[in-house]
Parts: structure tokens; C-alpha cells; sequence
């Protein structure tokens, strides 16, 4: 009997141990898989078969019986092709089993033993090494991707062939015959500042007009507070939205690894791409699924939410998603993951995102324009229902986005301010916010407990009543109570301060202008007016 250990399904979420037993005293051909299997992996003895045949390894009549274990985990996927037709060449005596010491190995087979790639590489190359393994044998094509965690010797293959010959030259000669693939991994983030890919074609100087909404937003990015933009057709919604990427802080190594793990399972790394370097922007359509976005499926995958993580999430027309769909939303944007539960197990993609919501303000978009807007109170009322209460009680801050005036329109770009020059201050924000979490587990102002909110958002006696004031006014939930005080710390790091003033409290309240309850009373005033 021969044992080896070989990759997981996929989702890299273990290794499997994989036993193969050879049996060649009745001359009965059979090859059996087993070890709660879905179909695609079971197909992999017919593909292994034919593989090891066509590269020139054609197996006698014999009993061959692989066992997958954990038996209770369902496996899936194709990456455990190669790994059995190893394991087979080994059970036979064409390959030593010590050739395989501290040896995981990866790869989908073509009828012709070429190794076709597979997703997922990333997630488990990390763990392969985080449980000890220190060779792994991919596909040529995802070599680079595997290359990318430090310490692991990859080596790449194209063919069933040259990973018998690689597995059966002396160790010391190896890498004469296959050089193992190396990745500069502080070159990539180097290169990719250079290039400043986020100023390139999407920088802020080229929008005119909409101050408060640039401003805003900038608060949203130092602060990573979800912001819902709200204002007319044409107002410049989807112009600034598509331009945060462009000032917030760039990817740390670490983040750039949990970005691309997650890309990688969904198979979404682009050939060549060995790690995601900028910060994902997704905008999905209003017709999205929930599968789709909070991810699922039959064998579950990492859905819209979890591609947006460490990155921007932007709903344009916000209000023309379904209200189940927007939902879903509701738990990820408070515990930063998204946790699937199937008949087959239990899984968990990370979440942490910045949600950017644009809407109109009615059906027709031009409320409050008594002029052009025709909607009735009960249409507006139902139109923004589309969106829960707990859903804006999640947003911390809303911004109307008002009709340009044209004279703002003729002006030039060059007086604007350029993404380079607001990316300034937010990065000199988010460090502020480093040194003060550095000890606390969190990393934003957004992401404060009531507890950690006490502490580091201490009032003075004059700020103190004004924030019971807007708090009675507003009617503002425990929630939105916090959220004021978080945006309102955001607002003084900005400005370099240590304590929260008035101006900063009363600034962070006017973000909550589009509370639900509050633009109630609004359209209310505006039906009777």
C-alpha cells in the first residue's frame, strides 16, 4: 500500500490523505474511488486511466482502490487528478515513495497527460506550508501563483511525464532539471505604485462641483464607513463612486494575499497574474442573485461580497434591488463575513468591505424639484421602502448629490482637487487610526465597539448635550447613535485632532440626513408644502 498526502478540494480548506492499493493476484482490472466524493472527482479514475496510458505508463490488469480520507469531508473539485495518478505510479514501483517526503502535489490531467491548471492554488499552498510541507508540484500555468508564499519550493510541470522524471532524479539534481519557480513579491507592490494605476483614468480633478459629496466621501474612506449617495439623474453618483479605489490606501501584502486567495478559489486570477496588488471595485447589476452576491451555489464559492473584500462594493440604483437580495447584506456588513451553511459543511468568506450605495431620491429621480418631480407621497413612501431600515441603520453615512449648476460645469478641471492630494489625508488618517487600534484588533474607526467608542470617543460637557440634542431630534437609534460618534472621530483625525468638537459632531450628523425615519418627515413637510 502506498500513502501520500494530496491537495484538498478547491476551497484549499485541508489536505487529504490519500491510500492506494495495488492488487495484482486475480488479474481482475478495476479501479475503485471512494471517500464521500462528488462526481468530478470520481470521473478523475477514468481521466487518470487513459492519461497514464497515453504518457506512456499503461497499468497491467489489476485492482486498484484509492481512498480519499477524511471519509465524513465530501471532496470536489479536479485538482486530485495528478495526485492519484502519482500515487498509482508509486503503488507500482515507478516512483520511490520517499521521492514524495514533505511533497504535496496539484493538478488537473488531459487525455494526453498534459497538467492543466486549477483554481484555488493560492489558499492551498499557504496551508501546505502552514502544515509542514516544503515541495509542491502545480501545474506550469499556476506555478507563479503558488510562488507567491514565501518559503514553499514550487515547481512547475506541463506534462505527466516530466513530473515522473522530476519525482525520480536524486534531490540533488533536481532543480538542474526544473527550476523552481521564484516570485519578487516586494517587486510586484513596488511596480505597482510605480505604474500609480489607481490615478489612471479615474481621478477626482475631473469631477466639477459636488464639494459635500467629495468631501463625504473622503470621510467614508478614512474611516471605511459605508456611504449611500442620494440625488438626481446626472447628478455625478456613479463618477465619484468609481473613483474612491483611487484614494484609499494601498494594499498591504497581507491583504494583497487574502485578496488574491479569494480570487483564486473563484477562479478569477487572470493567466499570469500572480497577486492582486489594487483594491477590488465591484458593481453589481440590481438583477443580481442572492447566490451571486452573497455566494453559495451547490458546491459553494465566494460570492459579489466576498470578491469586494478589502475593497469597494458599489449597488448603483440601489433601490431597484430586490429587498431580499439587500438583506443578505445585513449580516456580513456587521460581522465583515459571509457564512454559508450546506448539507455538505459549513463555510465562512471574508466580508470586509466598503459599501457604496447611489440611488435616486424618488421613482422619477427629481424629488424634491417641485417643478419636474410628480411623485406622489405614497410612491416616494414605497419607493424608498425598497431599502430595510436595517440596512440604512447599517450606512453610516448619506449624502445628498445635488443637480450640478452649470456655471460649476464650465469651469476647468484644473482648480479641482486630484485624487493624489485627498489620498494624502486619508492615508494620514488610516495611520492615526493604525497607532491608536495597534493593540485593540481593529484597524478603523468604523469598526469600534460601544466599549472601544467610550473610550476613545470621550465628550466634553457642551458636546455632550449637543449629542443628546441630535439624538432626540433625529430619533436616532442606539446604532446610529454609535455610528454618529464613529464618523465623528473620523472627522477629527482628519483634521488632526485629538478630541471630538461640535463642529465635528454636528458635521457627522448631517450625514444622517437620510435616515429613514428623518426623510420621512421630509416628504412628509413636502406633500403639505
Amino acid at each position: 500500500m502506498f500513502s501520500t498526502v494530496i491537495s484538498g478540494a478547491v476551497k484549499g480548506i485541508m489536505p487529504y490523505l490519500m491510500q492506494v492499493e495495488v492488487d495484482t493476484s486475480d488479474g481482475i482490472p478495476m479501479f475503485n474511488m471512494v471517500g464521500f466524493m462528488s462526481s468530478d472527482v470520481r470521473e478523475a479514475a477514468e481521466r487518470v486511466k487513459v492519461a497514464l496510458k497515453n504518457a506512456g505508463y499503461p497499468l497491467p490488469p489489476m485492482r486498484i482502490t484509492v481512498n480519499l480520507s477524511p471519509a465524513d469531508i465530501r471532496k470536489s473539485g479536479i485538482a486530485v487528478d495528478l495526485p492519484v495518478a502519482v500515487g498509482i505510479l508509486s503503488a507500482v514501483g515507478e516512483i520511490q515513495a520517499d521521492a514524495l517526503e514533505d511533497t504535496i502535489v496539484i493538478g488537473e490531467l488531459g487525455l494526453d497527460g498534459e497538467v492543466k491548471a486549477v483554481s484555488g492554488i493560492l489558499p492551498m499552498v499557504t496551508h501546505a506550508y502552514s502544515c509542514g510541507f516544503k515541495t509542491c508540484i502545480l501545474p506550469a500555468d499556476n506555478a507563479r501563483e503558488g510562488a507567491v508564499v514565501q518559503g514553499m519550493k514550487v515547481i512547475g510541470v506541463s506534462s505527466l511525464s516530466e513530473v515522473v522524471a522530476y519525482l525520480k532524479t536524486d534531490k540533488e539534481e533536481r532543480n538542474s532539471l526544473i527550476m523552481p519557480t521564484l516570485v519578487d513579491v516586494d517587486a510586484l507592490f513596488k511596480n505597482a505604485e510605480c505604474r500609480d494605476d489607481y490615478l489612471k483614468g479615474m481621478d477626482f480633478a475631473e469631477i466639477n462641483g459636488q464639494s459635500a459629496v467629495k468631501r463625504a466621501v473622503e470621510i467614508a474612506t478614512a474611516g471605511y464607513h459605508h456611504i449611500l449617495l442620494i440625488g438626481p439623474p446626472g447628478s455625478g453618483k456613479s463618477m465619484v463612486a468609481k473613483r474612491i479605489p483611487s484614494i484609499m490606501p494601498p494594499l498591504s501584502r497581507d491583504e494583497a494575499l487574502e485578496v488574491s486567495s479569494i480570487y483564486s478559489v473563484a477562479g478569477m486570477l487572470k493567466k499570469g497574474e500572480t497577486l492582486i496588488t489594487r483594491r477590488p471595485f465591484m458593481s453589481p447589476h440590481h438583477s443580481i442573485t442572492e447566490s451571486a452576491l452573497a455566494g453559495g451555489g451547490l458546491y459553494p464559492h465566494p460570492g459579489v461580497i466576498s470578491l469586494s473584500h478589502r475593497g469597494v462594493m458599489f449597488l448603483d440604483e440601489m433601490a431597484e434591488f430586490k429587498r431580499n437580495t439587500l438583506n443578505l447584506l445585513r449580516q456580513p456588513l456587521e460581522d465583515r463575513e459571509v457564512h454559508i451553511a450546506r448539507s455538505g459543511g459549513n463555510f465562512s468568506y471574508p466580508a470586509d468591505l466598503l459599501l457604496v450605495g447611489a440611488m435616486n431620491p424618488c421613482p422619477c429621480g427629481y424629488y424634491p424639484d417641485l417643478n419636474k418631480c410628480k411623485c406622489s407621497e405614497s410612491e416616494i413612501r414605497k419607493y424608498l421602502g425598497r431599502i430595510s431600515g436595517p440596512i440604512l441603520d447599517r450606512i453610516d453615512i448619506s449624502i445628498e448629490a445635488a443637480k450640478v449648476d452649470v456655471s460649476e460645469l464650465s469651469h476647468g478641471t484644473t482648480c479641482n482637487e486630484t485624487s493624489a492630494e485627498i489620498r494624502k489625508r486619508v492615508m494620514r488618517t488610516v495611520e492615526i487610526q493604525r497607532k491608536r487600534f495597534v493593540s485593540e484588533g481593529i484597524r478603523f474607526n468604523s469598526e469600534m465597539s460601544p466599549k472601544q467608542i467610550q473610550k476613545y470617543c470621550k465628550l466634553g460637557i457642551k458636546e455632550q448635550r449637543l449629542m443628546e440634542q441630535i439624538f432626540n431630534t433625529m430619533d436616532l437609534s442606539a446604532r446610529a447613535y454609535h455610528k454618529v460618534l464613529r464618523v465623528a472621530r473620523t472627522i477629527a483625525d482628519l483634521e488632526c485632532s485629538e478630541n471630538i468638537e461640535a463642529r465635528h459632531l454636528t458635521e457627522a450628523a448631517c450625514y444622517r440626513m437620510m435616515d429613514s425615519k428623518y426623510f420621512s418627515k421630509r416628504v412628509s413637510e413636502r406633500s403639505v408644502s
